[in-house]
């Protein structure tokens, strides 16, 4: 599925691997806060994914065919406690940013979808396990958060 510079790829990883990133998230070290725009509260907690890290690695690969003209930047975790409330933003204004879905069930009530400002509406895409979605970096978005359980995102982001 695809709309507006925005594609979806379910069932990225293999079971193994996506067991694997599941496990890291939840096990990883994180930090407070992420800055959505300068003028915006921190919210969340970030955890930073260093270019050694196996993590790191089987992103890149996954990832780097799907995209041209730019080079890795940056890789890390949000994770957003339930009822934050994130801010929309840009990740930039060239690039391409993956968001990666490493959670292990999901289902419509738990609510953590990613929405994007597309023709002036609101689209969401929901956190499906082992689902990736790849989009232009100048897309206005947000994640929301689950419920009641902690939402995990996986952050690759590419550009100039």
């Amino acid at each position: 599925m695809s709309f507006k510079n925005i594609e979806i790829f379910d069932g990225f990883l293999s079971i193994h691997e996506h067991d694997f990133v599941l496990n890291y998230c939840l096990e990883a070290s994180y930090t407070y806060g992420e800055w959505d725009r300068p003028e915006t509260p921190p919210t969340g907690m970030v955890h930073e994914i260093d270019k050694t890290n196996e993590i790191y690695e089987l992103f890149e690969c996954k990832t780097e065919d799907l995209v041209t003209d730019f080079k890795l930047n940056r890789m890390y975790i949000n994770c957003f406690a339930p009822t934050e409330c994130p801010y929309f933003h840009t990740d930039g204004q060239n690039g391409i940013t993956f968001l990666y879905y490493p959670q292990d069930t999901w289902d419509i009530d738990m609510g953590g979808e990613t929405q994007f400002v597309v023709d002036d509406e609101i689209k969401g895409i929901f956190p499906i396990p082992n689902r990736m979605v790849m989009f232009d970096a100048n897309i206005l978005h947000r994640a929301t958060t689950f419920r009641s359980t902690h939402r995990f995102t996986l952050a690759i982001k590419y550009g100039l």
